[in-house]
């Protein structure tokens, strides 16, 4: 036997006794509590690497360590043996079922009820494991043991450590624990649905910490993420079950507050991050401010639309061509990102009242055609000229296709074209439309095939001058 098999067995023969001493222990109390909680450090350590530590994987060896970790006499002991607990079912998912089997799903539920964030941590985090591939009844868990309730509390209790002013970073572990509550409210709510309105009341303490915490460099990633995941997977719009207070998303003392601070993440991760990350990282964000936009007062829809959409101000360049918020998600929605480019499309078309004219006379032609198209929506007929009222209001003349002001528009100073490039061309876009139309982007009749059906062609001599 070599030394690294010597060191294996001696591994699993400590990690055995470790058990045993346990097990015996739960029978005669033959341990002191400081004696408990060495013992289930050591397994906690031997724990880390599954290799040679069998007994703790096992049916007994969860159960054992459960037991502890719900009726130990002491913090110490329970935290000790709960962490092993969460060590084992993050290293072998296995172990998930197996815990849910040991029964003490909803006295740990009922536990998270607590103001030290080291307990709401591991609780939280054994609770969240359990909603991967396993016959936990989370329902029972909400139903008898208050899990819903108590979860809102640590939201409480952790909106309560961000003032007003002088914002504290949480401590690590305050911010461990929050993390970890806020993955069990998203994965309960994604997994069942009709659960999620039993978390509804935790959305007025997301909130005001996203209204209070500092934002990092990296918006869309770490607690900061983690507040934004819960938040859109929330129904926003009090569907029924226990809601949240209409107030606390559009407070009277300042309504649009979190609809400014949702958008100004949104701004700064635009700018932050690429086509890749926000794929995945902005997708949260962008149908929250759907759901916002859904339940918000008039005059709330109005600041929003005022924010995302593009002004007059941009018209003297074609939309998507300035610095502003605007142009840049509209720059994104012509990326390769399916998920982005759909929830930037579905935003645009929710602030302009789900109305194609409105949304095409907002963005153009050029970025609303491809959404409308994949929506089955026909595109509106509209006249070669958009008007559109400027913050004065008079009225301007917009590019139907760039939604530039014509004004605006570079002058043309080539020659004319001879009739013979004009034939070409008129080729040219009669073939390009008649594709659009094979592949269903475009609903209406060709106009040079309209032309010709009303007589507007006219007959040129054969002698007539190409020049």
């Amino acid at each position: 036997m070599d030394f690294l098999q010597m060191q294996g067995a001696a591994k699993l023969q400590q990690v055995t006794q470790l058990l045993k001493s346990l097990e015996k222990d739960l029978q005669d109390k033959s341990l002191t509590t400081p004696e408990r909680v060495q013992t289930l450090l050591q397994l906690r350590q031997h724990g880390t690497n599954p290799t040679n530590a069998g007994p703790i994987y096992s049916q007994s060896g969860i159960n054992t360590l459960v037991q502890y970790g719900v009726e130990g006499e002491t913090p110490d002991v329970r935290r000790a043996a709960l962490r092993c607990v969460a060590n084992a079912l993050l290293l072998d998912p296995k172990m998930r079922q197996v815990f849910v089997d040991t029964g003490y799903g909803g006295k740990l539920a009922d536990k998270l009820k607590t103001d030290n964030s080291e307990d709401e941590m591991v609780t939280s985090r054994i609770l969240f494991y359990a909603t991967y591939d396993t016959t936990m009844d989370f329902e029972n868990l909400i139903k008898g043991h208050a899990l819903g309730d108590n979860v809102t509390y640590q939201l409480n209790r952790h909106a309560k450590q961000f003032p007003e002013s002088g914002r504290m970073p949480l401590s690590q572990m305050d911010e461990l624990a929050l993390t970890d509550t806020l993955k069990l409210i998203y994965n309960v709510s994604k997994i069942y649905p009709d659960l999620a309105a039993s978390f509804s009341p935790s959305i007025p303490h997301i909130l005001k910490i996203i209204s209070r915490m500092d934002i990092s460099e990296q918006p869309l990633d770490g607690l900061l993420g983690g507040l934004l995941n819960a938040l859109s997977i929330l129904d926003l719009g009090e569907k029924g079950g226990k809601v949240f207070d209409s107030s606390s998303l559009f407070p009277t003392f300042n309504e649009n507050c979190n609809v400014e601070r949702l958008i100004t993440i949104l701004d700064r991760a635009v700018s932050l991050y690429g086509p890749e990350e926000l794929e995945t990282k902005a997708i949260p964000l962008l149908y929250s401010l759907i759901a916002i936009h859904e339940v918000a007062p008039e005059d709330a829809q109005k600041y929003m639309r005022g924010l995302l959409l593009p002004e007059d101000g941009d018209r003297s360049l074609p939309i998507g061509q300035s610095d502003a918020l605007s142009s840049r998600l509209l720059k994104l929605s012509t990326s390769h990102f399916a998920n982005l480019k759909v929830a930037i499309s579905e935003l645009m078309f929710v602030l302009s009242g789900k109305d194609a004219e409105t949304l095409t006379k907002n963005i153009g032609y050029g970025f609303a055609a491809g959404f409308l198209a994949a929506r089955g929506i026909e595109m509106p007929q509209s006249d070669s000229e958009v008007h559109s009222a400027t913050t004065d209001g008079a009225d301007v003349l917009l590019n139907p296709i760039t939604g530039q002001r014509l004004d605006a528009e570079p002058t043309d100073d080539l020659p004319p074209m001879t009739q013979e490039e004009k034939e070409r061309e008129a080729e040219r876009l009669f073939v390009l439309f008649e594709r659009a139309r094979a592949n269903g982007l475009l609903n209406v009749e060709n106009p040079v095939t309209q032309a010709l059906h009303e007589g507007r062609f006219e007959e040129l001599p054969d002698d007539s001058d190409s020049d």
